[in-house]
């Protein structure tokens, strides 16, 4: 490409040195000037001088906990959305429903994702529910939290289970009737594969659903991505998405760690800039949504949680543990010596407890203690000031979730836990203020791709529905963004790529419709628009993008649909 010399109203940094400019050098895709017009063209003379005519250039929103390949299968058409925010109530829901089955074709699956049975007020579905709703025709949905699965007889038939059913695999369990045979429900990764895996080859274009995907996190700001569930099935498609006209994304990967070659290197052809096997990836516990989060305080038992199904007397606790400690020990032993980035989902305290006694003794036996090894914790939804010292203490990031709050603030303040536990959930202060390099994540599909949101979330503590809980767990503006751009690119290991508009990195950039720093934080949202992004200094293109991953012969890549049904543990 020409070297450019990109001006806007003003350029927001997110670099220490140079906080604001007027313009941005760029050569082939690095940036090699920040500062005045005069300034860039003394760098890089001759240069084509593009004014981009937006209020404001900010770097690219960089997402450290995501799953975008995975996201677009399983969201994207031909699958259908019931997710919250798309079908607001079990009314709503049962809408797609029926318009599902009245315009697709009756030999084809159906797939919803997205159902949440605490703000859908509605208890999740078992396969005796689906059975008078779809009949015959397979069906399967999956929770919005990732952690559960709803099916019908139709599948259970179709897969043989109703003969000879499966045996809970390691960290995952399926629920049962009496007699030991399937209800239809199953929760966690290993079972959400088990019963998802085989439909996803039948469900469309799985590249061009995921094409869709990679353009909607665009549309939020997003221009870095991670996947926090890479299977090396996944590969191919990624390949292909990385070498389409204006692909939008950097992907840098997490390879679970049920997988057999969760510790072997990864190269591939798109090059480390755009696609980067970064490190392993659990689950110590489950989702705060369907009740399996290792908790040392109660669920309460209240209206909402009794109609979402989560009984007090079994929910939480320790027994909500995916894994004993010898087995996460193991899993640290067999990654650490090969230098991957450990990476451990935990909601609850208890969680947290076991992964950072399970890091720390790691990190000794290991000598990795006072290294930059940037081990990780995702979601904290119940940390406490204590774990993040603990955390900080050790060298480990802590990535937080905004939409947690936003979206369930309501029912965490009293509903589902006594207030000084729901309250105070996701505290965004005592992580900032105990020095643990801090991230907000989406964790698409869970929620949708809107770092903006999540900014406004942990600058305002507002949630959807507008209630403040804990307003002394908000953060600054400048800490909020530097969560959700350079802290992000820390935490992903790509800082010296990504993260901020500073010599030597490269052009990725968001266009913005006003100044964040202008406007009141609680307006953030709705002032505050993304109207691009771009990559490598080029403007991207998302119509050039999904137009040439859907006009070409996809067949190749059927198989990223599918993912490991058996043995995967």
């Amino acid at each position: 490409m020409a070297d450019s010399i990109l001006t806007a109203a003003t350029i927001i940094t997110m670099d220490d040195a140079v906080p604001r400019a007027q313009a941005v050098a760029v050569s082939g895709d690095t940036i090699v000037a920040v500062g005045s017009v005069e300034h860039c063209r003394a760098k890089l003379p001759g240069a084509e001088l593009v004014d981009t005519g937006v209020p404001v250039l900010a770097p690219g929103f960089v997402e450290p906990h995501g799953h975008p390949l995975i996201s677009g299968v399983a969201t994207q058409a031909p699958a259908r959305s019931v997710a919250p925010w798309d079908a607001p109530s079990w009314a709503e829901v049962q809408k797609i429903f029926a318009d599902a089955l009245a315009t697709s074709s009756p030999d084809t699956p159906l797939w919803f994702a997205g159902y949440d049975a605490l703000l859908h007020g509605h208890p999740a579905p078992a396969a005796h529910e689906l059975d008078q709703i779809f009949g015959d025709r397979i069906t399967v949905i999956t929770d919005n939290s990732g952690h559960g699965v709803y099916f019908n007889s139709a599948l259970i038939r179709k897969y043989g289970w109703d003969v000879d059913p499966p045996a809970d695999p390691v960290a995952a369990h399926y629920g049962r009737n009496a007699d030991g045979s399937l209800n239809g429900q199953g929760f966690e990764l290993p079972v959400v594969t088990a019963v998802t895996g085989p439909l996803m080859a039948q469900m469309g274009d799985p590249l061009l659903s995921a094409a869709n995907y990679f353009a909607l996190m665009s549309r939020g700001g997003y221009t870095s991505t991670s996947d926090m569930t890479y299977d090396p099935k996944f590969a191919a498609g990624y390949e292909a998405l990385a070498a389409a006209p204006s692909c939008p994304l950097r992907v840098s990967m997490w390879e679970m760690s049920i997988t057999e070659t969760y510790t072997e290197p990864t190269s591939f052809t798109a090059g480390e800039s755009w696609l980067s096997k970064a490190g392993v990836k659990l689950w110590t516990d489950g989702s705060p949504w369907v009740g399996n989060i290792a908790i040392s305080f109660p669920y309460l038992d209240t209206e909402a949680t009794r109609t979402a199904g989560i009984d007090p007397a079994t929910a939480g606790g320790a027994r909500s543990m995916n894994y004993s400690r010898e087995q996460l020990d193991a899993i640290l032993d067999r990654a650490a010596p090969a230098g991957w980035q450990m990476a451990f989902h935990a909601n609850g305290d208890l969680a947290l407890d076991l992964a950072l006694d399970a890091y720390e003794d790691a990190l000794t036996r290991h000598g990795l203690l006072g290294t930059d090894h940037r081990w990780r914790l995702e979601h904290c939804g119940a940390g406490t000031r204590e774990h993040f010292d603990r955390a900080a203490r050790l060298g480990v990031h802590v990535s937080l979730a905004p939409f947690q709050y936003y979206y369930w603030g309501e029912l965490l303040d009293g509903q589902m836990f006594a207030p000084e536990h729901g309250a105070r959930w996701a505290a965004f202060n005592d992580a900032v203020a105990s020095g643990a390099c801090v991230s907000l994540h989406n964790d698409g599909s869970v929620s949708p791709p809107t770092p903006v949101v999540n900014i406004a979330t942990a600058a305002t503590r507002r949630t959807r529905k507008g209630g403040v809980h804990r307003a002394d767990q908000a953060i600054s503006l400048d800490q909020a963004w530097r969560a959700q751009t350079i802290d992000a690119a820390r935490t992903l290991r790509r800082d010296h790529l990504v993260g901020s508009i500073a010599v030597g990195k490269l052009a990725d950039f968001v266009e913005l419709s006003a100044d964040p720093w202008t406007v009141d934080p609680a307006t953030l949202v709705d002032t505050v628009r993304v109207t691009g992004t771009w990559l490598g200094g080029r403007r991207i293109d998302l119509d050039e993008f999904v137009g040439a991953i859907g006009g070409t012969d996809n067949a190749e890549h059927a198989h990223l649909a599918e993912r490991k049904a058996k043995g995967c543990c």
